[in-house]
């Protein structure tokens, strides 16, 4: 039977916290501590995360998935260390536990795609060793072979994930919800698209998940986003980890069972206010179900809609 990870008390601060920023902070560090005690000094290791080109990729907020993770563990008394990679800089991957890249523009991805081949072989290295990387958008094109943009410029990616993309000429902007399976677990993940990248599979990679509303990879077959090994992308914005408190424990599971070498199950935390974001962003993606942007069929005109 896997070994529970010990929690707090079973209440998540974040779903009863006051209004008060100051008494917030202070609930939450107790209830870190509190964990911390419970585990006992040192029964866990620190998880290593990088936070890939962070001054760069943070559209829709990106950067909350780190927060997410790091905040998650702590409600369970899990230490956490965030090392933010930009370019030029060349760490050495395969020492992390969880690689974080995500999501920017074009100008953005330009910078990024030109630092990139020095990161690569690196990042297939640790990927190879099964640290876990979590890529959104920008970074599920990057992970890929290459993307080559709509006016024609090709970036080259890692290669790390067998799939390329193309810009096209539709813009897939909307709330969006999948159905996702990681080991044998299902969930379903919801997020908001806003890329007019047309992404498609090889044979060395699968859909991270099923489409239920919105468009996915391109639009066309059904596919989100793509998985091998412990590489795990998608299209989510939103950010996605936390309202998907779901996914950011089986990346936390998955990380810690690959450092301390055994099954392991996380302790239990009250998610009212997660599922809360989540079952809205859902409702909203289920009422455009059948669209690939929000602003059809409606077309935009200045000071009024049709």
């Amino acid at each position: 039977m896997p070994e529970p990870v010990a929690g707090t008390t079973g209440t998540n601060p974040a779903a009863t916290a006051g209004r008060n920023p100051a008494a917030d902070a202070a609930g939450l560090a107790d209830a870190a501590t509190a964990a911390r005690h419970a585990l006992g000094e040192g029964r866990y290791p620190t998880l290593r995360l990088a936070h890939l080109y962070p001054s760069l990729l943070n559209v829709a907020g990106d950067g909350g998935n780190v927060m997410a993770i790091v905040q998650r563990c702590a409600w369970r008394g899990i230490p956490t260390e965030v090392l933010p990679v930009e370019p030029g800089e060349q760490p050495d991957f395969t020492t992390f536990d969880l690689v974080l890249f995500h999501g920017g523009q074009d100008v953005e991805m330009q910078v990024v795609a030109a630092d990139l081949g020095l990161k690569a072989p690196s990042l297939r290295e640790a990927a190879d060793q099964g640290v876990l990387i979590f890529a959104v958008c920008a970074g599920l094109q990057l992970l890929g072979q290459r993307y080559v943009a709509s006016s024609g410029e090709v970036m080259e990616g890692a290669a790390i994930l067998d799939l390329e993309t193309r810009g096209g000429p539709q813009r897939f902007m909307q709330h969006a919800a999948i159905e996702v399976e990681i080991d044998g677990r299902r969930g379903t993940v919801v997020g908001f698209e806003n890329h007019s990248g047309q992404t498609e599979l090889g044979p060395g990679a699968r859909a991270f998940g099923t489409v239920v509303a919105g468009a996915g990879n391109n639009g066309q077959d059904g596919t989100e986003g793509a998985v091998r090994d412990h590489v795990y992308a998608t299209y989510l914005h939103g950010p996605v980890l936390p309202k998907n408190p779901w996914l950011t424990d089986q990346l936390i599971r998955i990380a810690l069972e690959r450092r301390l070498g055994r099954p392991v199950e996380l302790a239990p935390l009250d998610d009212t206010v997660e599922l809360r974001a989540h079952d809205v962003a859902l409702a909203k993606a289920l009422h455009n179900k059948g669209r690939f942007t929000a602003l059809e069929p409606a077309r935009l005109v200045r000071g009024r809609t049709p």
